[in-house]
């Protein structure tokens, strides 16, 4: 009112900032923003009001600049409000994790003296909280620990820092009624004005010790009894001992007995397969040549007129040819059965290679038919150290198959090269080829691809020209594709 009746006086703002300030004391915030709006709003009225000696401009930047500072004593108002509820919050905060902590708190001051305790704390020792203000802390303490106490506790003092005790050794506490309990206890420090305070948080451990004392009385009474089990133990496992050397001497019997029995059965059985598709073979592949034979001699005596000498000489040509195969076949079983008994060894001696191959090229001609051709692909090189023999029975068995199995008009190829101290020999044909199923019994006695059930064979060449090769430690490699021909490499040490 005063600056409504004298506008010349400055009486409005400090008015107005000391009520807005006066609000710091009201909790809700809603009073002074209301007095901070209000305050405003009359500095804004006030603005038309006469003021001698001003001009309107002047007028307008002194009430603007009274509404900024009005507005800033409501922001610094509201946010020291803020604070004091923010630590009001704390307070109470800490007043509750205090007051409802389970364990014991007691804040002592440097003296010993007690000057602050929880509820907890209180009932801990049997004492009201009133009881235990003012008492020092040996007070607390069994009669027995209280002479060294006061050094103790000037000693943390003079050194402060936070420690947990009772690690390693026993803490016992006393309560109003002169009762012992075991503790356990945590000390922690701050300073206020210079004056040194320790915060000391108790745990009563009855139950935990009393729990330990069952343990231990458990662990002895289980050590007795492990110990007697151990003896008896001890005298039994004697026992198991002799029984069990007994019962693994029985079992290795019976097992040496059972793998005997087990590899009799498997030899017997393998010999019995072998037996069967020898039979099958045999039975296939001497009926045909025999037959061949048979029907032939029958033939030749009805040409007996001089002009049916083409007819003649055509039979006689089936009854070598069969004569031959069956030569063939037999040459493969005796080769199998010398390779059985291993009556065959290899025989070690130079040679010259590319005039064997020329050799064994010009033996195996005889049998090419329906156009096919041979070929070598061999570059000269020295002597190689081997045995002769084997090494051409392995290239006429490869030839040989290579011929039979190949397509009309088609070209087998022979190569040979030596790298590293290894022969490298191989036989290529562009014929049926053998299926990835059959591939791998390719090298088994008797076995014949599915593809040529109807090409004549014995089943045993392949297997023959791998027992060669083991015997000049050598080994066999295959490749080979349906419908577009099998390569076989040997590689043999010379």
């Amino acid at each position: 009112m005063l600056q409504f009746i004298q506008p010349n006086f400055s009486f409005f703002d400090s008015g107005l900032i000391t009520v807005i300030m006066l609000t710091v004391f009201l909790k809700d915030d809603r009073y002074t923003i209301a007095f901070g709006v209000a305050a405003i709003v009359l500095v804004f009225v006030a603005t038309f009001y006469e003021h001698e000696g001003m001009s309107n401009q002047q007028i307008i930047m002194q009430h603007l600049f009274s509404a900024i500072i009005i507005l800033l004593a409501v922001i610094a108002v509201l946010y020291v409000k803020k604070l004091y509820r923010a630590m009001e919050g704390e307070q109470l905060q800490l007043n509750a994790l205090f007051e409802f902590a389970t364990e014991g708190i007691l804040l002592t001051n440097k003296k010993g003296e007690i000057i602050l305790v929880n509820p907890a704390g209180a009932n801990l020792f049997k004492y009201t909280k009133e009881e235990m203000i003012g008492k020092k802390v040996e007070d607390l303490i069994p009669k027995r620990f209280t002479p060294n106490h006061d050094k103790y506790r000037d000693h943390f003092h003079a050194a402060p820092s936070n420690r947990s005790m009772g690690h390693g050794r026993d803490l016992y506490a006393l309560d109003k009624n002169g009762v012992e309990f075991p503790v356990e206890i945590s000390l922690s420090h701050y300073k206020l004005q210079n004056e040194s305070y320790v915060i000391a948080f108790v745990i009563d451990i009855t139950q935990r010790k009393e729990a330990e004392k069952r343990m231990i009385a458990q662990r002895e009474e289980l050590e007795r009894v492990s110990n007697e089990i151990r003896i008896l133990n001890s005298q039994l496992e004697n026992k198991v001992k002799e029984r069990t050397l007994i019962l693994q001497e029985a079992l290795q019997e019976l097992e040496r007995s059972q793998q005997d029995l087990s590899e009799a059965l498997s030899k017997e059985k393998e010999l019995s397969e072998i037996k069967s598709r020898f039979v099958s073979m045999a039975s296939h592949e001497f009926r045909t040549p025999l037959s061949s034979i048979l029907s032939s001699a029958s033939l030749i005596g009805k040409y007996q007129k001089e002009e049916e000498q083409a007819n003649r000489d055509r039979h006689i040509t089936k009854i070598k040819d069969s004569v031959k195969h069956l030569n063939d076949l037999l040459e493969d079983f005796l080769s199998l059965g010398r390779l059985e008994e291993g009556r065959i060894e290899a025989t070690l001696a130079p040679f010259e290679m590319k005039e064997f191959l020329e050799d064994v090229m010009e033996e195996m001609k005889v049998l090419l038919k329906d156009g096919i051709k041979i070929q070598a692909e061999c570059s000269q090189f020295p002597a190689i150290n081997s045995d002769k023999k084997l090494v051409k029975n392995i290239l006429i068995n490869l030839i040989s198959n290579a011929i039979k199995f190949s397509n009309p008009n088609s070209t087998v190829t022979i190569g040979a090269f030596v790298k590293d101290q290894q022969l490298h020999l191989s036989v290529a044909d562009q014929g049926i080829g053998i299926s990835k199923e059959d591939q791998q019994h390719l090298f088994t006695s008797f076995f014949r691809g599915r593809n040529v059930e109807n090409i004549q064979g014995t089943g045993l060449g392949l297997h023959i020209v791998k027992r060669y090769v083991d015997l000049l430690k050598g080994e066999v490699q295959l490749e080979s594709e349906l419908e577009k021909g099998t390569t076989i490499r040997i590689i043999i040490p010379v």
